[in-house]
């Protein structure tokens, strides 16, 4: 494709973002980087875990998105009496029309996995065929998921009694951590007369902004965004340096126990051209990069003990990182 084709069709698709923004707006009040965050993941066609105290719009943010791009939304409520079938689905039979499979609500588009530390490990395991392979087996038989399929995870970081924590290579299939906070006091005073308490969500009038299609056409483009050797060696040092931080004079590298996987390397790759996409650019540059870092990394910078006891973050030590690793 020609550089001005595609310069053309990134701000083609940069508008259309915009556009997108604008419906989610309706329903959501603030939270903008949030909603970044998630076109960002979503059209980098990765996989989203979200935490934050209740009432925070997460379930309200997800609904609105996937109504804006036109795609199907089911929601999971994870509880501890979950089972794998409540999710896959199961082979089941009747005598009029012999064994049959009946398709649980992993087959969306949007699938909302709410308070997903609630299940059991082989419950949340139940998933991870899915967000890896796009696909599910259901007794004999595997079943292509429907594209686009996006898994968008809540958790509750304030309660512990009841939960399980999740297994680390499923954590690791999540391209995106993201932390939710408070609104504003300027925004909370918004929400007290538009909230979904309130209004019902049909009342917000969404209007499908996008569709699937649209979604892959997207998603194909961000693959076209160039990426410089530069920036690719900047990307490999920066996952580095979360396994050998003393090379790089990271002080807080004392408190990493385990190191970015090299699915932080790819999500970081990918990821930094969606960001160059939605700000309307056909290259990525460092800066690019430095916007996605916390969200990719949060999750795969694993604290030992010492780093736990002095309340320290893995974002303190990814601001560390940023700060120590030089840009090629």
């Amino acid at each position: 494709m020609a550089e001005e084709d595609l310069k053309a069709k990134i701000k083609k698709h940069q508008k259309t973002i915009e556009l997108l923004k604008k419906e989610v707006g309706k329903a959501v009040v603030g939270q903008h980087d949030i909603i970044n965050a998630f076109i960002r993941g979503i059209i980098s066609n990765g996989h989203i875990l979200v935490e934050g105290v209740p009432g925070l719009a997460k379930t309200l943010i997800v609904r609105a998105l996937s109504m804006a791009m036109g795609s199907e939304f089911k929601r999971i409520q994870f509880t501890p009496d979950l089972l794998p079938s409540d999710i896959t689905g199961i082979s089941t039979y009747e005598e009029s029309r012999g064994f049959y499979v009946l398709k649980g609500p992993i087959f969306g588009n949007f699938i909302l996995a709410d308070e997903i530390n609630r299940a059991p490990p082989k419950v949340q395991s139940a998933l991870l065929e899915g967000m890896q392979e796009k696909q599910v087996t259901i007794g004999k038989e595997t079943f292509a998921l429907p594209y686009p399929f996006f898994v968008l995870a809540t958790q509750n970081p304030l309660e512990q009694l009841g939960t399980f924590p999740l297994p680390e290579a499923q954590v690791d299939r999540f391209m995106f951590k993201l932390n939710i906070d408070y609104p504003t006091p300027e925004e909370e005073q918004i929400v007290l007369k538009k909230n979904i308490t309130l209004q019902k969500f049909e009342s917000f009038n969404i209007q499908p902004i996008m569709n699937p299609d649209m979604i892959l056409e997207v998603y194909e483009d961000v693959k076209k965004i160039y990426v410089d050797r530069k920036i690719e060696t900047y990307i490999v040092r920066l996952v580095d340096a979360t396994r050998h931080p003393t090379r790089y004079k990271i002080k807080t590298g004392k408190y990493i126990s385990w190191g970015c996987s090299p699915r932080a390397s790819t999500a970081l790759y990918i990821a930094s051209k969606a960001e160059a996409l939605m700000r309307g650019k056909t290259f990525v540059t460092p800066q690019h990069v430095k916007t996605i870092t916390h969200d990719v990394f949060r999750h795969r910078l694993l604290l030992n003990y010492e780093g736990q006891s002095e309340g320290i973050s893995s974002d303190d030590i990814i601001k560390d990182i940023l700060a120590h690793v030089p840009v090629p």
